[in-house]
């Protein structure tokens, strides 16, 4: 039980939906089936629990890629498999509401491109997805909104871009075979800018700035670019102060 507060879904307490897999699906552990019941069986009698036809099993088991395993135990599953029946689980009802934890745990490529195929066509058909996952490069090709917690308290909600734009960790990124020169022009405005090799980070100031500069001393550009942060780099700036288990070396 919560320590204070309270949490609906679809504005109702979920004690109070009468066949709740008809409001929300939820991957959570997609260990959690009994290694003896087979796939078809495991969503048949959740099926019945809340009133749907057995139909929905054999679509939703199409869906998911598991209609030639249906009959075997869940125990034999491999963990990518075992994921893909979770999701069936999830989508059995039909819901609003879909929640999912880690769903690519497991998955092959094509898997993953699958179920980032899956949550964006069910969220553009009018559903609620919510995605909780530690593969930061994998939500950045799927999600639309962020959330980010840390230590229980939510650090930030925002759209992806405006997430990796806050996290002040896009960069210009120059080549010039006059790049010392650039260097210093920048140092004296105590703009901050790091060299490796031929290219020049540039961080705090736009393109137009930094082109600007050297035009006005006549300073040859061979690149030119926005670089944005990747959103592990912004997710690792915003949580640095969050972190309950650091490793030597991180």
């Amino acid at each position: 039980r919560p320590s204070a507060g309270s949490a609906t879904v679809l504005g109702k307490n979920y004690q109070d939906l009468k066949h709740p897999l008809r409001s929300v699906g939820a991957l959570l552990d997609a260990r959690q089936v009994h290694p003896g019941r087979t796939a078809r069986a495991h969503l048949l009698w959740l099926a019945a629990s809340n009133n749907l036809p057995k139909s929905r099993v054999d679509e939703v088991l199409e869906i998911v890629g598991l209609t030639d395993v249906a009959g075997k135990p869940a125990g034999t599953f491999s963990l990518g498999m075992s994921q893909r029946l979770g999701i069936a689980v999830a989508l059995l009802g039909d819901p609003a509401v879909l929640l999912f934890d880690e769903p690519v745990n497991g998955l092959d490529p094509e898997g993953i491109r699958w179920i980032r195929t899956l949550m964006r066509d069910l969220a553009a058909e009018g559903r609620t997805v919510l995605v909780s996952s530690h593969l930061l490069a994998e939500m950045s090709n799927t999600a639309d909104r962020l959330l980010v917690i840390g230590r229980g308290r939510l650090i930030s909600s925002s759209t992806m871009s405006e997430f990796l734009t806050s996290s002040g960790s896009d960069t210009v990124r120059v080549r010039s075979p006059q790049l010392d020169r650039l260097h210093e022009l920048l140092a004296a405005q105590d703009v901050s800018a790091h060299r490796t090799g031929d290219v020049l980070l540039v961080r705090g100031v736009s393109t137009e700035h930094v082109g600007d500069l050297a035009a006005g001393h006549g300073i040859v550009l061979h690149e030119l670019a926005a670089q944005q942060a990747s959103l592990e780099e912004a997710y690792l700036r915003l949580t640095d102060d969050a972190v309950d288990y650091r490793a030597v070396g991180a």
